[in-house]
């Protein structure tokens, strides 16, 4: 509750601020509106005035960036240039944050220079008492009541948006209470000790992946101890053998199929800063903050709309894409839209499956959803969009790779597993503890 006053307490304070830095923008910018190719400019402005108005801003408009069936391409392309561009925090800052935590005494020797630093925390080396080495991220101290106040005020922005022509259409609010709520999730340690252990466990036979596993006793939701990963790259094929390579990209696509079609419970920021390579070339996943649990019924969808697609089932891929949709207008044209997405699934059934390019497909979907007013879900939509950050390193490691067909395994393991459960919910009844 003390958190919540404060927020609120904040909230004139980040108005204020927020209301002048967005001004000023604005006054510089003008003189560019006047133009068509002063228009196309100023979304090279968003990131600047992002990066000026603070990490809530930052984090949405790099959540944003991937929401190509929302907004324009040129806008995407801006948006994508953001990055975390901030001062390490404070010892002093660190200090209380650990503290407040309980965790003051709990290391024998704690580095203050951060090896890795974003808006939301830091990542620091430690050693405990036993000689173990580990990694400990500390939130910023305060942050998470700013974070919460600008979720505040960009969502009184998007309802006043609503008076502008242009913006009647677009849904902003529910737009930024998906993006606010994935940067709020990422303030949850504890909700992310809990989707490291996840992973750890779903993924445990895919041997060449690692992921941190989280120390008990040393986590809690500001605080989150793990074990150190040293001597960590980037995920670069330079060096491997073809043979290495093919390796790593097909463990890699399986370990994200099964996230995605089996277990449900997905790593949905997996850019070139989370999937790193170690000393020994083995593939490395860090920070899970951002790990959605998809609803059973979106998981099935989503497996079942790879598929279709895949067997050229262009009218079932509308309709899965329909049925799972967050908004629909009232006077949509379904015919219309299941013709356009047929039409679409046709071209790509067409061509040899290792020639699918997913970089293709993703966006031209997303303009029919934003022609026709489809409003994606977003857990229908940040898995898929993990997917398309993912195809791009994937293919640096391997053009060849054949994307339909290391799913095809996983598929069909997601359809015996569903398939099973069924038949014990309809065996077990309502009585045995399953919903009718």
């Amino acid at each position: 509750m003390r958190e919540q006053r404060t927020s609120w307490w904040l909230l004139p304070k980040r108005a204020c601020a927020t209301a002048l830095i967005v001004t000023g923008h604005l006054i510089a910018a003008l003189p560019h509106t006047m133009t068509r190719g002063g228009r196309a400019r100023l979304a090279h402005r968003a990131p600047r005035l992002l990066t000026t108005l603070g990490p809530f801003f930052v984090k949405a408009g790099q959540l944003l960036s991937t929401r190509r069936d929302l907004v324009p391409e040129r806008w995407c392309d801006a948006l994508g240039e953001l990055a975390d561009e901030v001062r390490q925090p404070r010892r002093a800052a660190v200090a209380r944050t650990l503290a407040e935590a309980g965790f003051s005494d709990a290391f024998a020797e704690f580095d203050w220079e951060p090896v890795a630093c974003g808006s939301i925390a830091s990542v620091h080396r430690a050693r405990l008492a036993d000689g173990t080495e580990v990694a400990v991220k500390v939130q910023r101290h305060g942050i998470r009541p700013v974070l919460e106040a600008d979720l505040r005020l960009a969502l009184l922005g998007a309802r006043a948006g609503r008076l502008l022509p242009s913006m009647r259409d677009l849904p902003a609010e529910e737009m930024i209470g998906q993006l606010g709520g994935a940067v709020l999730r990422q303030l949850d340690f504890t909700a992310e000790h809990d989707s490291l252990l996840a992973l750890r466990g779903n993924l445990s036979d895919h041997t060449e992946l690692r992921i941190p596993a989280p120390v008990e006793g040393l986590c809690g939701p500001t605080v989150l101890t793990m074990e150190f990963v040293p001597d960590i790259g980037r995920f670069r094929p330079q060096g491997m053998s073809m043979a290495r390579r093919q390796e790593v990209v097909r463990d890699v696509l399986r370990a994200v199929y099964r996230m995605l079609f089996v277990d449900g419970v997905v790593h949905c920021d997996l850019h070139p800063g989370n999937l790193c390579l170690d000393g020994e070339g083995r593939v490395v996943v860090l920070d899970a903050g951002f790990v959605v649990q998809l609803p059973d019924a979106v998981r099935r969808s989503f497996a079942g709309f790879f598929l279709n697609m895949a067997q050229g089932n262009g009218p079932k891929c509308a309709d899965i894409v329909l049925d799972s949709a967050a908004r629909l207008p009232a006077d949509m044209d379904r015919e219309g839209f299941r013709s356009a997405v047929t039409e679409l699934v046709d071209e790509v059934a067409g061509a040899l499956s290792k020639d699918f390019d997913l970089g293709a497909f993703a966006p031209r979907l997303f303009k029919l959803q934003k022609d026709y007013g489809v409003f994606a879900a977003a857990e229908f939509a940040f898995p898929l969009l993990s997917l398309l950050v993912l195809e791009g390193m994937i293919k640096e490691f391997d053009s060849e790779v054949d994307f339909q067909a290391e799913a095809v395994p996983v598929l069909m393991a997601s359809f015996a597993k569903d398939v099973q459960a069924d038949s014990e919910r309809r065996e077990n009844g309502p009585s045995g503890g399953w919903a009718a």
